[in-house]
């Protein structure tokens, strides 16, 4: 499986290089960035599965960094703990408010932090995992339950595999996947699929979906997503 990826943005580099450091240990792979326009280019380019963000940054501060994030759907569904040095309720509630999953405030313990990225993580997980039986996006619906797929009312004949990579990028609906990303959510005993074949699988579905193949988009040089662009998706359990 390969490692959980976290984005720190702070323009203290000893403090990204502490955090650098724990996270490694702890088994993350870490990407740095160290003001608000470099947070963005990043985030939206190596789509990291978690971004530990300082709000005291030049340029574009954290923030409006956050704020853009949460606003993009290609970034929407990043966790994000704030780290700062501000301590005002206010500054916390509106952390909070604009997304963010987390704050921390400095001084910090860097085992508690990582403690937190762990945290965090794992109630992502636990949220893609089971949020929901049925996974609607306009006149296509994902029945996890009856394991069964309907476009426009005709029920598909999908495979195991093609079936559990939908699953997953509905549920991630907006954000991109590498192939890596999606061999991983989809292995098991019963799915057997590697990186060079997602492809393949991605073409099959789409040609299965029809109209609705079009909701797969293909990222160049990232991966894929899920898109649907009527308005009239939703999930319910």
């Amino acid at each position: 499986m390969s490692k959980k990826t976290i984005l720190v943005v702070d323009d203290e580099r000893d403090i990204v290089e502490l955090i650098d450091y724990n996270l490694t240990r702890a088994g993350y792979a870490v990407l740095q960035a160290f003001d608000g326009q470099a947070a963005l280019s990043r985030a939206r380019s190596d789509q990291p599965d978690l971004i530990i963000l300082d709000l005291m940054l030049p340029g574009i501060d954290g923030v409006d960094v956050c704020r853009q994030l949460k606003a993009s759907e290609a970034t929407a569904g990043i966790p994000i703990i704030m780290l700062t040095a501000r301590t005002e309720e206010a500054d916390i509630v509106l952390g909070l408010e604009l997304g963010a999953d987390d704050y921390v405030t400095k001084p910090f313990s860097p085992r508690v932090l990582v403690s937190r990225v762990r945290a965090v993580l794992r109630r992502k997980e636990a949220t893609m995992d089971s949020p929901g039986r049925i996974l609607k996006a306009g006149g296509l619906s994902l029945d996890t339950e009856r394991f069964e797929v309907t476009a426009g009312g005709k029920v598909l004949e999908l495979t195991v595999t093609e079936f559990k990579i939908l699953e997953f990028l509905m549920r991630g609906r907006g954000r991109v996947y590498d192939r890596y990303k999606i061999v991983d959510a989809v292995r098991g005993e019963d799915v057997i699929v590697i990186d060079r074949t997602v492809d393949v699988h991605i073409a099959a579905l789409r040609k299965k979906l029809g109209a609705y193949g079009s909701c797969i988009e293909t990222v160049r040089g990232v991966g894929y997503k899920f898109r649907y662009r009527s308005g009239e998706d939703e999930t319910s359990g």
